[in-house]
C-alpha cells in the first residue's frame, strides 16, 4: 500500500511538472511573437532548465549512504525505466544518430539496431541477478563472485579500472555534447560553454547521488521526449501531410529517392564532383614530389604574399595570404599527413550521392562486403557493450525488487523505443528537405542557419557550403555537413519559429546532462566505495564515504570538462569506443559469472585484462589519432569495433584459465544458487 501511495505521487508530480513545462513553451512562444530578442530565448530556455535540474537535487540531496549510491532501492519500475531512459538517450542519440542516419543511410541503423537489442541481453542475462545480488556497484558483484587464492579487491580493482575507463570515454563526449549546444544557444565560447553546463550536472550528482540523479533524469526525459517530437512532426505535416513521422517515413522515402536519381544524374553535380576529383588528383602529385613540392608550395605563397604587398593590394587579399601562409604545413612530415586528409576528403566528395536505402554501399563487391562486416561487427559491439555499460546496469539496483527490475528494463526499451522509431524519420524528413529546398539556392540567398551554424567552430565548422564551380548555385556535392548539427539545426532548416531551436536545445541539453549525471556518479561511487571503502578503509563511517564520492566526483568532472574543451573526437566515435571498452572487459566476466558456475577467479582476471587490453591495442594501433593507420586493420574492421576482437578474447581467456585452474568453492556455488532461484 504504501509503494502503491507512493508512486501516485510521483505521478502527480511528474503530470504538474509536464503541464507546467508545456505551459512555459507556450508563454515562450508568446513573447517570440511579440518581439522578445532571439538571444533571450535560448537564455530563457537553457537556464531555466537548468534551474529545474539544480532545484530537484537540491531538493533530493542525501547523505544516507543507501539514498546516495542507489536511491534507497524503492525507485518503481515505470519511474526507474524513465530514469534509464534518460540515462541512456545520451547526446549520441539525441544529437548526433539522426546525424548519421542522415549521412550514412541504411549502414547507420547500426547504431539502432545494436542498442536496442543491448537491452534485450540486459533483460535476459544481467538486471535480475544484478538486483537479486543487492549492492551497490557493479565492482561489488564482481568482487563477490570471483573470490579465490588472491583477496577479492583483486578483481575489484581491475573491475573499477574497467568501470572508470568506459565511463570516463563516455563521459567526455557527453560533455562535449553540453558544451555544443551551450555555446550555440548563449553564444558564450565553447569552453566557457562545457563548464557552464557541468555546473548543472554537479549539483544534481554532488548533492544527492543517486537519488537526485534519478528523479531529475525523469523530469530530463520528459523534456528531450517533448523537444524531440515537436519538430519532427511539424516536419512530417509539412512534407507528407501525415502527423505520425514513423508511418510518414515510407512515403518520406519514396520522395528522397525520387530526388536523388534527379541528383545523381543532374550536370552540374558531375562537374563539381569532377573538380573535387582532380583536386584529389593534384594532392597525389604533391604527395608523390615531396619534399620538393612542400619547399616550392611554400615558396610560391611567400612570393604571392611580397607582391601583394608591393603592388598596394587590397588589405584583405594580404590578410588572406598571410593566413595561408601561417596555415601552410610546418614541415614536410605535417604536409604529408593533411595532404593525405585533404586527398581522402576530396576522393569523398567526387563520389556521387549514396542512395539513403542502399545496404553497404561500395564501388566493388569487396569494397560491400567490408561495409556489411563492419555493421554486423557495430551492431555485435554496441549489443554487448549496452550489456556491460556500468552506468545503465547500476540504475537496476534501485528498484525494489527482482521483479521490478525485469518490469523496469520492459518499461526501458518501450521508452527508448519512442524515440528510436522516431529517429530514421527525422533523418530522412531533413535530408528531404536539404535536397530539394537548399540545393538549387542561390549563394547570395542563403538560409540564415548556414552562416550561423557555420560561425560556431571556425576551426572546424559543423557547416560548409563554398562555390566550387563558381556557379552562383548550391550544389549538394559543395554542402558538407558535420553529423552533430542536423538535429540542433532540424527547426532552423524546417523554417519553424526560434522557440522550437530553443526546445531542441533544451532536449539536446537533457539528453547530454542526464547521461553525464550517471557517468559521473558511477565514476565516484566506484573509487569511493570500491577502492576508498572496500580496499583502503573499510571502518570509513557513512558519512566519511559520501563525502569522499563527492569530492572524487567533482575532480573527476573538472578532468572531463577540461578533455571534452580540447575537442577530441566527435560524439558518436567517442560513444562507440566506449562500448567495445565495456563489451570487452566487462560482459563476458558478467556473463559466465551468472551462468558458467566453474568461471573462478583466476579466469575472470585473464579475462578482463585480456578482452580490455586486446580492445585498447586495436584501436590504438589502427587510430590515427593515437599513431596508428588503417593499414594495421585486422579483416578491415573499423576501430570503433574493436569489441569484436576484445569480446571473445575475453570469453576465451576466462575459459581456458578457468578449466587449468581450480574451481571455485562452496561459497560460490551457494551465491549462484540464491542469485539464480526466483
Amino acid at each position: 500500500m504504501k509503494d502503491k501511495s507512493f508512486f501516485q505521487r510521483l505521478v502527480r508530480y511528474y503530470l504538474l511538472y509536464t503541464v507546467g513545462f508545456v505551459l512555459f513553451l507556450f508563454g515562450v512562444a508568446i513573447l517570440e511573437h511579440e518581439g522578445f530578442p532571439r538571444v533571450w530565448i535560448g537564455y530563457v530556455f537553457m537556464f531555466s532548465t537548468i534551474v529545474v535540474y539544480a532545484t530537484i537535487g537540491v531538493i533530493s540531496r542525501t547523505s544516507d549512504v543507501q539514498e546516495y549510491y542507489v536511491a534507497g532501492r524503492r525507485v518503481p519500475a515505470f519511474f526507474n525505466g524513465m530514469a534509464t531512459a534518460a540515462d541512456w538517450i545520451s547526446a549520441a542519440s539525441f544529437i548526433s544518430l539522426a546525424g548519421g542516419l542522415y549521412l550514412w543511410g541504411f549502414d547507420g541503423l547500426a547504431y539502432i539496431m545494436g542498442w536496442t537489442g543491448g537491452f534485450v541481453l540486459v533483460a535476459l542475462l544481467i538486471a535480475p541477478y544484478l538486483r537479486k545480488f543487492g549492492q551497490y556497484t557493479i565492482p561489488d558483484y564482481l568482487a563477490a563472485r570471483y573470490t579465490g587464492q588472491y583477496s577479492s579487491n583483486v578483481v575489484r580493482v581491475i573491475a573499477v579500472i574497467a568501470t572508470i575507463i568506459v565511463s570516463f570515454t563516455y563521459v567526455v563526449a557527453q560533455i562535449y555534447g553540453v558544451g555544443l549546444i551551450t555555446s550555440r544557444f548563449t553564444g558564450v565560447d565553447f569552453s566557457v560553454g562545457i563548464f557552464l553546463g557541468l555546473a548543472s550536472i554537479l549539483v544534481c550528482s554532488f548533492l544527492g547521488g543517486m537519488r537526485a540523479v534519478t528523479w531529475t533524469q525523469v523530469a530530463q526525459y520528459i523534456i528531450l521526449i517533448i523537444a524531440y517530437m515537436i519538430p519532427v512532426v511539424w516536419l512530417s505535416m509539412k512534407h507528407t501531410n501525415m502527423p505520425v513521422p514513423p508511418i510518414a517515413y515510407g512515403s518520406a522515402i519514396a520522395q528522397l529517392t525520387e530526388r536523388e536519381k534527379v541528383l545523381i544524374d543532374d550536370p552540374k553535380e558531375k562537374e563539381v564532383r569532377a573538380i573535387f576529383r582532380q583536386r584529389a588528383y593534384d594532392l597525389d602529385d604533391r604527395l608523390a614530389t615531396l619534399p620538393e613540392s612542400w619547399e616550392n608550395g611554400r615558396a610560391e605563397i611567400q612570393h604571392n604574399l611580397e607582391a601583394l604587398k608591393l603592388g598596394n593590394a587590397a588589405l584583405q587579399d594580404i590578410k588572406q595570404t598571410a593566413r595561408e601562409l601561417a596555415a601552410y604545413p610546418r614541415d614536410a612530415d605535417e604536409a604529408e599527413r593533411i595532404w593525405k586528409e585533404e586527398r581522402a576528403l576530396n576522393l569523398e566528395l567526387a563520389k556521387p550521392p549514396t542512395r539513403h536505402t542502399e545496404p553497404f554501399p561500395g564501388d566493388s563487391k569487396e569494397a560491400s562486403d567490408i561495409k556489411r562486416n563492419n555493421f554486423l561487427a557495430l551492431v555485435f559491439c554496441l549489443m554487448l557493450g549496452t550489456a556491460a555499460m556500468p552506468h545503465v546496469l547500476v540504475r537496476y539496483y534501485t528498484t525494489p525488487s527482482v521483479k521490478e527490475a525485469r518490469h523496469s528494463v520492459f518499461w526501458t526499451l518501450f521508452l527508448i523505443m519512442a524515440l528510436y522509431i522516431t529517429i530514421p524519420a527525422l533523418a530522412v524528413l531533413v535530408k528531404y528537405d536539404i535536397y530539394s529546398s537548399l540545393v538549387g539556392t542561390s549563394f547570395s540567398q542563403l538560409p540564415e542557419w548556414v552562416s550561423y551554424w557555420a560561425s560556431i567552430d571556425k576551426l572546424h565548422p559543423l557547416v560548409s557550403i563554398n562555390d566550387v564551380n563558381r556557379d552562383g548555385i548550391v550544389q549538394l556535392a559543395e554542402i558538407v555537413m558535420d553529423v552533430d548539427i542536423v538535429v540542433l539545426a532540424t527547426p532552423e532548416i524546417a523554417g519553424l519559429p526560434y522557440v522550437i531551436s530553443g526546445l531542441i536545445a533544451a532536449g539536446g541539453l537533457a539528453a547530454a546532462l542526464s547521461t553525464a549525471d550517471g557517468l559521473l556518479l558511477t565514476i565516484s561511487n566506484a573509487l569511493s566505495h570500491d577502492i576508498y571503502y572496500k580496499t583502503v578503509d573499510p571502518h570509513a563511517s557513512t558519512q566519511k564515504r559520501v563525502t569522499v564520492s563527492k569530492l572524487l566526483l567533482l575532480m573527476v568532472a573538472l578532468v572531463a570538462a577540461y578533455i571534452a574543451s580540447m575537442k577530441p573526437g566527435d560524439i558518436l566515435s567517442l560513444v562507440g569506443a566506449a562500448f567495445s571498452l565495456a563489451g570487452s572487459a566487462l560482459f563476458p566476466a558478467l556473463v559466465l559469472g551468472v551462468f558458467w558456475k566453474r568461471a573462478n577467479q583466476l579466469g575472470a582476471i585473464a579475462g578482463m585484462i585480456i578482452g580490455f587490453s586486446v580492445c585498447a591495442y586495436y584501436m590504438i594501433h589502427t587510430l590515427p589519432a593515437f599513431g596508428g593507420s588503417a593499414a594495421g586493420q585486422w579483416f578491415n574492421i573499423a576501430p570503433i569495433s574493436a569489441g569484436v576482437f576484445g569480446v571473445p578474447a575475453g570469453f576465451c581467456a576466462i575459459i581456458i584459465v578457468s578449466l587449468l585452474t581450480r574451481a571455485p568453492d562452496q561459497r560460490t556455488e551457494d551465491l549462484l544458487k540464491h542469485l539464480r532461484s526466483p
